[in-house]
């Protein structure tokens, strides 16, 4: 690069941001210093050919500190942003700004190094095979024939929750801190008659919660959970925990709003045509395993091979089996542990 910061490459790749971060979970997990890596990575696979200065193809639009910008990248962006061509002019401009702010980032990144940093490279050698690897899939799978008629009708039926039975259920919600989720809470929930009187026993005792409304579709929940709200008669208070967040819930209404076979055969059909394009990638994948020599080095590291130690499993066994009662006590107090 000129002016003494070293060689970046000239050839820019300009990858999503929220796609390439979340490919790596463990740079998310790990604090700030990984958030810094995270930001690096994004520009550093950007690099595609260190240390020669490759031309750009591409009607230069834009030099940030020598380094061009080009008319291909952006056109490159529109298409993975998919936007209409009447909206192009405005997204272009704003997405070419997109393109200024991480051409800075992979400067400042490459200037202080960190293209170098271990954890970095591990993480664009691991984006480069799976981006490789997605390429190879595109290029020998091909797309799965449209759904029939009959298929479709058998899937409406096969899943009535999801669309003939759909219900809509109106939801109250008191979402706190799961560290505030205290033994006196629990019993006060155990004993209260509504969720106002929750909500009068945590304002008493200062602690801090949300109130939400939500109306969420029996489609739209896992069929399980779907199956086990709709059993619960109305006014039933029950606890959902979401990570750092516990939600205190009652259903307030529940009403019938079913989808006719026309209007969700287009939704089905994507559901199926996904399904298609897993089971061809899971064939392709069973082949390449037949055809491969593959041996592990590390034999507890087997798919078949039995578990290191018996402790630790009984431990597990025991973890569960605990969880698992104190749910059904739970559900027997009237507080069902939903996850």
């Amino acid at each position: 690069m000129q002016g003494g910061r070293g060689t970046v490459c000239k050839r820019i790749s300009i990858l999503n941001q929220q796609n390439v971060i979340s490919a790596m979970p463990s740079l998310r997990r790990s604090g700030r210093t990984s958030q810094v890596l995270a930001l690096a990575l994004v520009a550093a696979l950007g690099l595609s050919a260190c240390g020669d200065k490759a031309k750009k193809s591409g009607q230069a639009l834009v030099s940030v500190n020598g380094e061009e910008i080009t008319i291909s990248q952006l056109n490159e962006e529109l298409q993975r942003a998919n936007v209409p061509p009447a909206q192009q002019e405005q997204a272009g401009k704003q997405l070419l700004e997109s393109l200024v702010d991480r051409q800075l980032l992979l400067n400042e990144a490459v200037k202080e190094k960190l293209d170098r940093d271990p954890k970095v490279v591990q993480g664009i050698e691991r984006a480069k095979a799976l981006i490789i690897a997605q390429a190879y899939m595109q290029k020998h799978l091909s797309a799965p024939a449209k759904p029939t008629r009959a298929e479709v009708e058998d899937y409406y039926a096969k899943h009535p929750a999801f669309f003939a039975q759909r219900k809509m259920l109106e939801l109250r919600e008191l979402s706190i801190a799961s560290s505030d989720m205290s033994a006196e809470l629990k019993a006060a929930i155990d004993s209260a008659k509504s969720l106002d009187a929750v909500a009068s026993w945590m304002d008493e005792h200062k602690v801090k919660y949300e109130r939400l409304q939500v109306s969420r579709s029996s489609g739209d929940l896992p069929p399980e959970l779907g199956s086990r709200l709709l059993a619960l008669p109305k006014g039933q208070l029950f606890i959902v925990k979401e990570g750092a967040r516990s939600l205190l819930i009652v259903i307030a209404d529940t009403r019938d709003t079913p989808v006719t076979l026309e209007q969700s055969a287009p939704q089905i059909e994507q559901v199926l045509m996904a399904q298609r394009n897993k089971d061809a990638a899971g064939a392709e994948l069973k082949r390449l395993r037949g055809a491969a020599k593959i041996e592990y080095l590390d034999k507890k590291m087997e798919p078949n091979a039995p578990p290191a130690a018996a402790a630790p499993a009984a431990s597990a066994a025991a973890s569960a089996s605990a969880s698992a009662s104190a749910t059904d006590e739970s559900t027997a107090r009237g507080v069902a542990g939903l996850k």
